[in-house]
């Protein structure tokens, strides 16, 4: 049976092309998944879910070994390490340092970032075209995004002169998201309120520091250790009454104002068919690393009610969902 005769008996089957080949060699893949994080969101089912399409499936052809730092930096070389010591296929790794980490740790073994803020400020790639190197994957474009985020706010908060800005101190593309938004806020006479942290320990005193400064609105940038603590940052901006702007949609879930950004769950997909070509022989210095294609804006009216906002109609017909 010729090759043309064997894609033609697997579609009669009901069996892709594409699954055939994850099938065939009777490989179990690994991938090594390194984060910052506590652990997963819904989010990650989207990966999983769209490997399986292609062919992977957990406990037959694939197997994935997570890593979860839980905001613990300290931890990632030890755990980079064991990857590299269990010879895993691919590293998928979740925010700019995480994605450094495992660079250092190996120069041969693929890695696919997931949801980067500005990887080439970051160092991780010598471009985004040609990336060089181990690493590609996907850029959150957060800190492009960051100005626009800032003029989002404006238009729901016109009279706002004082914003506080959350983020991750170990996170390495800070300075240049703190800086594209202050040369965004300079003409808007707006003047930012800066909190960088690095432990859970710290919110309190954050948040009372915005207080003091007398903010009166909050843009958070997203990263894993953010986002595992979505649910207290939420809880605190609302007793502080202070309109919050976030990157993601899991956040507004959990009680913030408005996200806009990148979706999570495309972006998720894409990881995996990044994964998927490099299981097949691509290697990362010549796959590109990809812009979002798809933005999302969420509003949570209930959020909006509570804090006495009325959100201007302009911005609701731009909204891709809004939480009543």
């Amino acid at each position: 049976m010729n090759k043309r005769d064997t894609l033609l008996a697997l579609m009669a089957l009901g069996v892709s092309p594409v699954s055939a080949f994850a099938q065939q060699s009777g490989k179990v893949w690994r991938i090594g998944w390194l984060s910052t994080a506590a652990g997963p969101i819904d989010a990650h089912k989207a990966f999983r879910e769209q490997l399986r399409s292609l062919g992977y499936i957990e406990g037959r052809n694939l197997s994935i070994e997570y890593r979860w730092a839980a905001g613990k930096d300290e931890r990632l070389p030890e755990m980079a390490a064991d990857l590299v010591r269990l010879k895993v296929d691919v590293i998928v790794a979740q925010a700019s340092i995480s994605v450094a980490v495992a660079k250092r740790a190996s120069n041969t073994i693929p890695i696919v970032m997931s949801s980067v803020a500005d990887p080439v400020g970051a160092g991780l790639v010598s471009s985004l075209a040609r990336p060089g190197g181990n690493v590609t994957g996907s850029t959150s474009m957060s800190v492009e995004l960051a100005a626009k985020r800032l003029q989002l706010l404006r238009e729901i908060l016109p009279k706002a002169s004082r914003v506080a800005i959350l983020t991750y101190k170990g996170g390495l593309t800070v300075p240049s998201f703190i800086a594209q938004i202050q040369a965004a806020a300079r003409p808007m006479g707006i003047t930012l309120v800066p909190q960088q942290l690095t432990q859970s320990g710290e919110f309190t005193g954050a948040f009372a520091a915005m207080r003091q400064e007398r903010a009166q609105a909050l843009i958070v940038q997203s990263s894993p250790f953010t986002q595992d603590h979505r649910q207290l940052i939420t809880e605190l901006a609302a007793q502080q009454r202070l309109p919050t702007i976030l990157e993601s949609r899991v956040f507004v879930d959990a009680g913030g104002l408005i996200s806009y950004g990148p979706s999570l769950i495309e972006t998720m997909r894409r990881n995996a068919h990044y994964v998927d070509k490099i299981f097949k022989g691509a290697k990362p210095a010549d796959l590109p690393v990809e812009l979002p294609t798809r933005f999302e804006m969420v509003i949570n009216l209930k959020t909006a009610k509570t804090l006495g906002l009325t959100i201007p109609q302009s911005v609701l017909l731009r909204a891709d969902e809004v939480i009543e």
